[in-house]
């Protein structure tokens, strides 16, 4: 009996680490699922995965290409919460084809950068269906749509404030709108004019129009030099229409100039600033890197969070003093 009695109590002793083992994988797993997708930033899911489309246009300008690549780095960053299918388009035709392909695809929500007119129609399309619709920085005629965008009317008002504050409220200047451009030029030039109104009412201003390349500001700003002699700052809106001033007043040898702003947020324009001792380069920081905000409102939005219908990210300005801040070897822009 003793016997038996001895190898009853082995065997328990054998069963009980055995049962405990069991109980506690089971807690482990509720703990891993409970955690889903929060080191990428995103929230839990509970093991669905959310599909999110991007559409960007194709290449036409470093900036542009810099959308694309932080909204597919911020997708990446989001992979255990979400499936993703980015696109790039080189006009509206194109976008409105791969609109509808993520429609077919099955994306819940769609991040996009409508650059052309005519986008109005198939967004709406996709709205109705009940697709959630985040505008990247433009803004269309389209009911239920959500948007992230920098402030491109404040750029104007920092841009005025900036050029105030290294010249004085009495100068030269000239101010290089991009009419093309639509409603970003529109909105950068109300903001400069407005503030040269009312905090330097006397500052002359001339304008001309180029576009946001550094090809048009080298070779319009070389125009401008020639039939200008006095110019003691430039307002341009764009990084990369400035490293085109920057060098047409290098090739000139004009030392008159002691301001040139930008606008965007351009590495290559950050690493010219402390170069150019007798200019300052300033850039409005627009960053492409925004874009990640779209996504992560898209996100937002389909885990039924509630979302402003408008996020606008405030205006940093760069110049030599601070420029290592925002120095990034990553970055394609």
């Amino acid at each position: 009996m003793k016997k038996v009695l001895s190898v009853f109590a082995l065997l328990l002793l054998i069963m009980v680490p055995l049962l405990t083992a069991c109980g506690g994988g089971d807690s482990k797993e509720n703990n891993n699922n409970n955690n889903a997708g929060t080191d990428s930033g995103g929230t839990d899911s509970g093991g669905k995965k959310h599909k999110i489309g991007i559409l960007a246009p194709a290449v036409t300008h470093g900036w542009v290409a810099a959308v694309a690549y932080n909204a597919e780095a911020r997708a990446k960053e989001l992979s255990n919460d979400i499936d993703y299918q980015i696109q790039t388009s080189s006009n509206a035709e194109e976008m409105t084809s791969q609109l509808d392909d993520l429609m077919t695809w099955g994306a819940e929500a769609i991040v996009a950068f409508p650059q052309w007119e005519g986008m109005e129609v198939p967004i709406q399309k996709a709205l109705d269906a009940g697709i959630k619709v985040v505008n990247f920085d433009i803004e269309i005629d389209a009911e239920g749509v959500y948007r992230v965008s920098g402030d491109n009317e404040d750029m104007g008002v920092q841009g005025a404030k900036y050029i105030v504050d290294k010249i004085g409220k009495e100068g030269n200047v000239v101010m290089l709108e991009v009419p093309t451009s639509g409603s970003v030029s529109e909105l950068r030039k109300k903001g400069f004019v407005d503030t040269m109104k009312e905090i330097a009412p006397d500052m002359k201003i001339e304008t001309y129009a180029t576009k946001f390349t550094r090809e048009d500001g080298l070779k319009d700003f070389a125009d401008i030099l020639t039939s200008t002699p006095k110019i003691d700052a430039v307002y341009s809106m764009d990084d990369e229409t400035s490293i085109g001033v920057l060098q047409a007043i290098d090739e000139a040898g004009r030392t008159d100039i002691k301001v040139v702003t930008g606008g965007g947020g351009m590495q290559e324009y950050f690493k010219m600033m402390p170069e150019n001792e007798n200019i300052w380069i300033e850039s409005a920081l627009y960053s492409p890197a925004m874009v990640k905000d779209a996504v992560d409102v898209a996100l937002q939005l389909l885990n039924g969070e509630e979302v402003e219908k408008v996020k606008v990210i405030p205006t940093t300005i760069v110049d030599r003093d601070n420029y290592k801040d925002f120095l990034d070897e990553n970055s394609p822009y």
